[in-house]
């Protein structure tokens, strides 16, 4: 939820997201976590209510000692950067709670093919799985038609 962007790309990805939100979300069980709670509070007064008001469906997530655990590790290793230190919480939180599906557009630090390999096997060695990455325009995939 945020104003239109004039950058065609970004348009094109709140639109999916838009699409793929009011279609039911593929008829998945929503959840998210303080951690993105957190960050969707931020920012424009409107559109962060707004966001946080379409979150309310979602079931929250714990951070739990376990999900700080695989954080810290992930920043250790170096898979993230110690600056983006809220993409490895949202990767921990999902990975530990054994989520399916991480769904984001954040191609820099989670939905990245450059390190998905190194995440897989961080979250794998900690004893968990890596949920699947992808985007809410691959989850429209028959909802286009």
């Amino acid at each position: 939820m945020a104003r239109p962007s004039s950058n065609l790309i970004q348009a094109s990805r709140q639109a999916c997201t838009r699409q793929w939100w009011d279609a039911g979300c593929s008829d998945f069980e929503l959840f998210t976590s303080q951690e993105t709670l957190d960050e969707a509070g931020r920012g424009e007064l409107a559109m962060a209510k707004e966001r946080l008001e379409m979150l309310e469906k979602a079931g929250i997530l714990e951070i739990t000692a376990e999900v700080a655990d695989l954080t810290r590790m992930l920043l250790r290793k170096e898979i993230i950067p110690v600056k983006a230190a809220s993409d490895a919480v949202h990767i921990a939180v999902a990975s530990v709670h054994r989520m399916d599906f991480i769904v984001t557009w954040n191609f820099k630090h989670i939905a990245n093919p450059h390190i998905r390999t190194r995440l897989r096997d961080a979250v794998a060695a900690f004893g968990s799985d890596l949920p699947v990455i992808c985007t809410p325009e691959e989850l429209l995939n028959d909802e286009n038609d």
